[in-house]
């Protein structure tokens, strides 16, 4: 069939991924590979861009396509068209099924083809798998141009093989071979043909592999591999607690969350990473790592241990303007494929994030409140010193007590918070700000990594320290609080420019500076209103601007677009304050929003408002899965449960618990205080939910008597 045919039909469906280590698959709803961001990437490289399967010449019709709950096997079922030999229908269509089921383990791709006839009648079947490897680094993938790229090299086809390779200008030779059981028929450097005969309710199986090294395809190294690879998904997952639910649509929601993080976390030497999210950033990022460890934290501590060490690990220890690094800074994104290796980008280890240091510094408090595991604490210690020291010194360029940005070189990020893209940041009138540029809720997370620093030094017996860390704190809140606040507006402006000008835009970077506890109680709870009006709420999450903004844009990146893991931030943000009607609303809306995507919230979708008896809007390409947006579900609920864990005391802390509509049962089994393990129960009684401990030695306070 032809490929600009396969290309154009692939993005008519949504793309489906599996994931391995740093090895991760796209592909159309049938399993075919062609559309422009799909294929089999390793490492960074695309060495799988074209996969076709068909029949007679004639793509199969899809009778469905699933990936498993765990997300380890991805299953499509297809059914033949009309199959004619010398002009004359041979096989009517609706007579052959086919059955493909594949999934990813070690830098390998393994496919089962079973095609069963359903006829009453013997037939030969004419299967054809197309392939082909373009050798892609992933920047090339995503739109970037190069002025050379390394060479490809003649395919290697032998008799039931074919070896696809090409040496990149950074000197390593990269190589797939797609091999076949049994041998086709005919085999070339682009498609394999086979001639399949059946008998009436016959079954014949085509074994493919894909990968860097040699292999024989086989029914016992499929099975041996499927083994393997759901054994070690098991294993993600019974880490840390898991919560059940006596309605099956939220309890659908909760765990395919949970499976999408373990799909995506890989582990490393220094413990389990969550990488970012498919297709775009299937790599260590520093800011969405942290933000999903936190959202994570109360359910698996381990995470987030996992995370401070590659963190730590990976801090800057010396200057580059080129990857935006200097002593001290937690790395932004880390890549391995041939464009960042020969330095065409900055991102092989790219530091340019404003906020991931302090942020660092926030995951390391949290976790030792949450675990009372100090010894961590002991452990990153330098680096979370060197961290304050860069915050406190390069981090502030014009010395006015702000953490701000500006990049060094034209190839990195132009804005360097979690809204990135190069027209975020904006004054009231839609005049773009000029750096450096200080945000607000990065100001935040330096008032709580302040106050992290504080309280660890003071617990380390260094009074000093903690006094310097404590003012610092507070100079960064009265700093906040002076330049910031917009009291005909009611909220906190976006950010101060270069020239120290507030860019007066109502954003949702206001609600995350609730999270941080910075702002005054007052002027908290005229934020918490403002983010319930119908300027930010859309009816399915809050909206990165509100409506009124200039660069107002539902379709937009960040300029009014509705960011799953954003609204779990302010819904915590909110909760702090006693807002939690707003962020049970938020959880509710959230969960409505995820059974219309398929239980599964994107990276980010469209922010317009919600109309009767219509799903939230797709955002084209947004990345599916993501961490921080599978994340936000935990985050969302542990806000609207008022629970916090507090391992040093052992204990764990509920006010005022509530639950969704229509969830009258919740379960949290194994969740590890201190040194014991426990199972929760939230239960709705009347107009209340009431809490207890099922079993364990676990102490819980309620906050909320009255």
């Amino acid at each position: 069939m032809n490929d600009a045919v396969h290309a154009a039909e692939a993005a008519q469906t949504a793309a489906l991924a599996l994931k391995h280590a740093d090895t991760f698959l796209v592909f159309g709803a049938g399993g075919d590979i062609g559309a422009p961001s799909e294929g089999l990437f390793d490492n960074d490289t695309r060495v799988l861009s074209r996969l076709h399967l068909s029949l007679g010449g004639r793509r199969p019709e899809r009778l469905s396509a699933a990936l498993s709950q765990d997300n380890v096997f991805f299953s499509a079922h297809l059914t033949n068209r009309k199959l004619l030999a010398r002009g004359v229908v041979a096989t009517p269509e609706g007579v052959i099924h086919i059955e493909r089921r594949r999934f990813l383990w070690q830098r390998r791709l393994y496919e089962r083809i079973a095609l069963t006839n359903f006829g009453q009648a013997a037939v030969r079947v004419p299967l054809e798998i197309g392939f082909g490897a373009d050798f892609r680094d992933m920047f090339e993938v995503r739109g970037a141009r190069r002025r050379a790229r390394g060479t490809v090299t003649p395919p290697v086809v032998g008799s039931d093989r074919v070896v696809l390779a090409y040496t990149g200008l950074d000197g390593v030779w990269r190589r797939s071979v797609v091999a076949f059981a049994p041998a086709p028929e005919r085999l070339d450097q682009g498609e394999a043909r086979f001639a399949v005969d059946l008998a009436p309710n016959a079954t014949a199986v085509v074994h493919l592999e894909v990968g860097p090294g040699e292999a024989t395809p086989s029914e016992a190294r499929f099975r041996a591999g499927a083994a393997a690879a759901r054994r070690a998904m098991r294993r993600v997952r019974r880490r840390g607690a898991r919560l059940s639910s006596g309605t099956p649509l939220f309890a659908a929601w909760l765990d395919r969350s949970a499976a999408d993080l373990a799909l995506l976390t890989t582990e490393l030497d220094t413990g389990p990473y969550p990488y970012a999210g498919i297709p775009w950033f299937s790599t260590t990022f520093g800011r969405d790592a942290i933000i999903t460890a936190l959202q994570t934290l109360w359910l698996d501590p381990d995470l987030a241990r996992g995370v401070l060490r590659f963190l730590a690990r990976n801090q800057a220890q010396e200057h580059s303007r080129f990857r935006d690094a200097a002593p001290g800074k937690i790395v932004h994104e880390m890549r391995k494929g041939e464009m960042t290796a020969q330095d065409e980008l900055p991102f092989a280890r790219y530091y340019g994030g404003v906020d991931t240091t302090p942020l660092f510094v926030v995951l390391a408090g949290a976790h030792a409140e949450r675990t009372g595991d100090f010894g961590l604490v002991e452990e990153l210690w330098p680096a979370l010193v060197a961290a304050m020291g860069w915050i406190e010194g390069e981090g502030d360029s014009n010395g006015d007590g702000l953490l701000d940005y500006a990049r060094g070189e034209a190839s990195g990020l132009a804005n360097q918070g979690w809204k990135d893209s190069s027209d975020s940041v904006f004054h009231a009138d839609g005049t773009l700000a000029e750096g450096p540029i200080a945000l607000v809720e990065v100001q935040g997370y330096v008032f709580a990594a302040s106050r992290t620093m504080a309280a660890l030094a003071a617990r380390r017996g260094d009074a000093a320290a903690a006094a310097h860390w404590a003012a610092r704190a507070e100079a960064v809140r009265a700093a906040v609080e002076a330049r910031f606040w917009m009291e005909d507006l009611g909220c906190y402006a976006l950010a101060i420019d270069g020239a120290g000008a507030p860019c007066r835009v109502r954003a949702s970077n206001a609600g995350q500076l609730l999270w941080s506890g910075l702002p005054a109680p007052e002027r908290a709870r005229r934020v918490i209103g403002q983010l319930g009006t119908a300027g930010f709420d859309t009816g399915w999450g809050i909206r990165t601007v509100a409506r009124e903004a200039a660069r107002f844009n539902p379709m937009s990146y960040h300029n009014g677009s509705v960011w799953p893991h954003d609204t779990a931030l302010c819904a915590a943000g909110a909760a702090r304050y006693g807002g939690r009607e707003l962020a049970l609303r938020l959880l509710q809306r959230m969960f409505e929003a995820a059974v219309r995507f398929g239980m599964r919230l994107p990276e980010l979708f469209c922010g317009f408002a919600r109309a009767p008896g219509e799903p939230p809007i797709a955002y084209p390409v947004a990345c599916l899965p993501q961490a921080w947006a599978a994340g936000s579900a935990f985050m969302l609920l542990q806000s609207a449960l008022g629970l916090a864990v507090d391992g040093a005391r052992g204990e764990i802390r509920v006010d005022r618990p509530a639950l969704p509509h229509g969830v009258n049962l919740l379960r949290v089994r194994g969740l590890r205080v201190g040194n014991a393990t426990s199972t929760l129960i939230f239960r709705r009684m009347g107009e209340r939910v009431a809490c207890s401990a099922e079993e364990g030695p676990v102490r819980i306070v309620r906050t909320d008597q009255e």
